[in-house]
C-alpha cells in the first residue's frame, strides 16, 4: 500500500451497515458479542427481531476509518447463518 492509499484509508466515513441474522437463536449471542468489541465506531443501532423466521435484522449507524469498519463487517460476515452489507462516505472537512 503505498502513502497516498493509507492516508485515503485513515480518513473518517460515516456509514450504514445492514445486518441479516440468520438462525437468530443461535447468532445473535457471537453478532452482539462483536458488535461490543466494536461499540467505539457504533453511533447508533437499530434491531427488528423476527421471532416467527428465527432472524434478526440490524441496522447501524457508524463512524470510523476502512480498517475499523472493514474488521467489524469482516467478522460478522465470517459468521454462517450471517450476511453483511455497507455502505461508507467519507466525512469531507471544510
Amino acid at each position: 500500500m503505498n502513502k497516498k492509499d493509507k492516508i485515503r484509508d485513515s480518513i473518517q466515513k460515516i456509514g450504514i451497515v445492514a445486518i441479516v441474522v440468520s438462525n437468530r437463536s443461535k447468532n445473535a449471542s457471537l453478532v452482539n458479542r462483536i458488535l461490543s468489541e466494536h461499540s467505539e465506531i457504533i453511533l447508533g443501532r437499530l434491531g427488528l427481531p423476527r421471532k416467527e423466521e428465527d432472524i434478526g435484522v440490524i441496522t447501524l449507524i457508524v463512524e470510523g476509518d476502512t480498517d475499523s469498519i472493514g474488521s467489524m463487517t469482516g467478522k460478522l460476515g465470517n459468521i454462517k447463518g450471517v450476511s453483511v452489507k455497507s455502505l461508507l462516505i467519507p466525512i469531507k472537512k471544510e
